[in-house]
C-alpha cells in the first residue's frame, strides 16, 4: 500500500465565506449595521434582547438555520459593499 501523501491548505479563492470566523462575521455586522439594524434585519433575540457578541456565537453554534441566515446577511453586505466601491 502507498504512503498516504501529505497535502497543504487547499485554497477557496471563490467561498467568500472561508476563512472568516463566526466571531468575525457577528463583529462586522454589528459595526456595520448596529445592534438595532441587525437585531431588525435577522430578528433573533441573540441581538435585540442585552446583545454582546459572547451570547450570540453560542446560540448561532447551536442553531444552523440561525447562522445560515447570519452568514447570507454578511454576504449581502459584503456585496453592498462591493457595489458601492
Amino acid at each position: 500500500m502507498p504512503a498516504a501523501v501529505r497535502r497543504g491548505p487547499v485554497a477557496q479563492p471563490r467561498d467568500p465565506l472561508h476563512g472568516v470566523t463566526l466571531e468575525m462575521i457577528v463583529t462586522a455586522l454589528a459595526g456595520h449595521y448596529g445592534c438595532a439594524g441587525l437585531a431588525e434585519r435577522v430578528p433573533m433575540r441573540c441581538f435585540s434582547s442585552q446583545p454582546s457578541v459572547s451570547p450570540s456565537l453560542k446560540f448561532l453554534r447551536k442553531t444552523p438555520w440561525a447562522r445560515e441566515k447570519v452568514e447570507s446577511l454578511y454576504l449581502f453586505m459584503l456585496r453592498e459593499r462591493a457595489r458601492r466601491g
